[in-house]
């Protein structure tokens, strides 16, 4: 029997993903929950397992293909009849790296056209451990989203999927009596002297390609589709856009070809997946809160050398200290200090939301963009288990692997530019936040101590905030807090 495996949202209302790799190809043998694929999402990377044993009989989307989600992207010759696939485990997606609670948001089922059999006396639900499971039928959830039991209800299907098993054939439209050169215009017969107005016909689009046609400025009525039913795909789009350009395109390639024969002195690249979400939450950020940053330069002579004893205690055998690491616990005892730096607008109540916890973000450069994971209630964390929790963000953000949820409900961020050689910056603060804190390179300068002309280990740290939530003397206390734990750092244990 073959079954198609349809592309879930693996996130909070995903519209689509990006085909990264497959990890098998036509006529591979597959095994229940076996990793297939791996998919690029616009907040991740993801691992896609397969929910049935069987033969790959096509791979339905190649590497570096967008999707949308319900769309099929793989195909597999099962030997079963409709029953659910032997083990009777519910398929999973599978994070290449769970979040701090293990959950990363809601689930949506993996495929619409398996309805399990009722399970056997004294079974147990998957992903509900312990629970016995009910005898009504239910879909296959991804892991850590938990099981919705009930009787599960089908939505009835689309017409125009044309060649799926079950699909029923589109209505047919109704056809002009002469041809017309342009499909979306129609002209008619009018009296002498009366205007002539085309009728728009309706076009046949997913809602992420009109969007696509839209940032483009593409007219979608102005294409014929190559798609199901005449409807308008994606490359129909792009290559609507790329027509025009390309005889220019073509003059500058040429002059712009490098002494090496075959090189080109500019290149191209998509912006999709994280980087897209980046530049859209910043955009978003730069344009809506009213940006203040602030500077200080900071003695941290103490702080580098509390770093080097703290790296000979047992309790920090296992985990990396860093001069981050007492940056982030004096940012969380100043926010204790200055809850409302720890805040956020609510634009449709009118209302600062002071919160009373901190989830920290800190900012991570990847080669896939910029991401903001952040530790959950990092206040309440002792200092060796935010040092472990530190270094584990930072291993996951760079192999590409940060979640979802792990990225959803910061409250403030710090940004190390310090490891790139820069001493300072103006960050723009994360959508949702009220303030966040560049930290900068700590080197060698002249600084005078006691009247008189030393040598110190010296930073410049730069709060950026929200002007709506944070004026100036808050920001400059908050800010002056931190300067302070940092030039010595037993203040964090007086102000703790």
């Amino acid at each position: 029997m073959r079954r198609e495996f349809k592309l879930p949202d693996v996130g909070e209302g995903l519209t689509e993903a990006e085909i990264v790799r497959w990890h098998v190809k036509e006529g591979d043998p597959v095994k229940v929950n076996q990793i297939v694929v791996e998919i690029e999402t616009a907040k991740s990377i993801v691992e896609l397992p397969i929910p049935w044993d069987g033969v790959v009989t096509g791979l339905m989307a190649g590497e570096g293909e967008t999707v949308d989600v319900g769309v099929p992207i793989i195909a597999v010759d099962t030997a079963e009849e409709g029953g659910a696939p032997s083990g009777g485990a519910a398929p999973a997606a599978v994070s290449r790296a769970e979040g701090s609670d293990g959950a990363a948001g809601r689930g949506a089922a993996l495929a619409d056209d398996m309805v399990p059999s009722p399970p056997a006396e004294g079974a147990v639900e998957p992903g509900v451990h312990g629970s016995p499971a009910p005898r009504e039928e239910r879909q296959a959830v991804l892991v850590g989203y938990g099981v919705k039991t009930g009787a599960t209800k089908r939505r009835a299907r689309k017409p125009g999927h044309a060649g799926r098993p079950g699909a029923q054939a589109a209505a047919p439209q109704p056809i002009p009596a002469t041809p017309v050169a342009n499909p979306a215009r129609v002209e008619v017969d009018t009296p002498p002297g009366a205007a002539v107005t085309p009728a728009r016909v309706a076009v046949l689009a997913k809602p992420p390609v009109r969007k696509l046609a839209k940032d483009l400025g593409v007219d979608l009525a102005t294409l014929t589709g190559t798609g199901p039913q005449g409807s308008i795909t994606r490359d129909d789009v792009h290559a609507a856009a790329q027509a025009p350009q390309a005889a220019g395109q073509r003059v500058v390639a040429e002059a712009g070809l490098q002494a090496a024969a075959g090189q080109w002195r500019e290149e191209r690249v998509p912006v999709k997946g994280v980087r897209k979400m980046t530049a859209q939450a910043m955009v978003a950020s730069a344009f809506t809160a009213p940006h203040v940053t602030e500077f200080l330069q900071v003695d941290v002579t103490e702080t580098m050398e509390a770093v080097r004893r703290l790296r000979t205690l047992p309790d920090f055998a296992e985990v990396k200290v860093s001069p981050l690491l007492l940056v982030a616990k004096a940012v969380l005892v100043a926010a204790r200090r200055h809850p409302m730096v720890n805040s956020s607008w609510d634009e449709a109540a009118q209302e600062i939301v002071v919160k009373h916890y901190v989830n920290l973000g800190i900012a991570a450069a990847t080669p896939r963009g910029l991401v903001v994971p952040n530790i959950k209630g990092a206040h309440e964390l002792p200092l060796p288990e935010l040092a472990r929790r530190i270094g584990q963000l930072a291993e996951t953000a760079r192999a590409g692997r940060t979640q979802p949820a792990e990225m959803a409900g910061g409250t403030f961020t710090i940004t190390n530019v310090g490891v790139f050689g820069v001493d300072a910056g103006t960050p723009i603060i994360n959508p949702g936040e009220a303030a966040i804190l560049a930290f900068g390179q700590v080197r060698d300068m002249p600084w005078v101590v006691d009247g008189e002309l030393a040598v110190r280990k010296v930073t410049t740290l730069s709060l950026s905030f929200d002007h709506r939530i944070v004026d100036g003397e808050l920001g400059s206390l908050f800010l002056r807090d931190v300067a302070d734990m940092l030039a010595d750092p037993l203040r964090m244990l007086a102000w703790s």
